[in-house]
């Protein structure tokens, strides 16, 4: 049985590491990426069913990442995690194709059942937006 697949993003070891922990917990296979560049090439190397991607990152300080990964890899839910977060910013990111956007600091109980909610089939997919 293949488990879901979560790619992590962010430039924070620590913060990579407390979400792929949470992640690993409830039952998915993480990998972890430090920038937009190592982002790409994971998605490129391997099916990744969902990214949770930080909007801040050192190669990428704007939300073109998105639409790379969303170009690259159509069926990939993408969470758009930020300390940023206004609705103009979920707006442009549900627009580049983002299921989601999770404002920090959150709980991160939330985590899973986001993961969840983004892997689950939908008639009509449409964007959770922020949460």
């Amino acid at each position: 049985m293949n488990l879901p697949t979560v790619l992590v993003v962010d430039d924070e070891p620590l913060v990579r590491w407390s979400l792929a922990e949470t992640l690993i917990d409830s039952g998915y296979s993480v990998t972890q990426a430090g920038d937009a560049l190592q982002a790409l090439e994971a998605v490129a190397a391997r099916r990744t069913d969902v990214v949770l991607l930080d909007m801040r990152l050192p190669d990428s300080s704007d939300l073109a990442v998105v639409s790379m990964l969303r170009r690259m890899s159509p069926a990939t839910k993408i969470i758009l995690i930020t300390a940023y977060g206004s609705d103009a910013v979920t707006e442009e990111a549900c627009s580049r194709g983002a299921f989601g956007v999770l404002d920090k600091p959150f709980d991160m109980s939330v985590l899973p059942p986001l993961v969840a909610k983004a892997l689950a089939p939908s008639p009509s997919e449409h964007p959770a937006g922020r949460q």
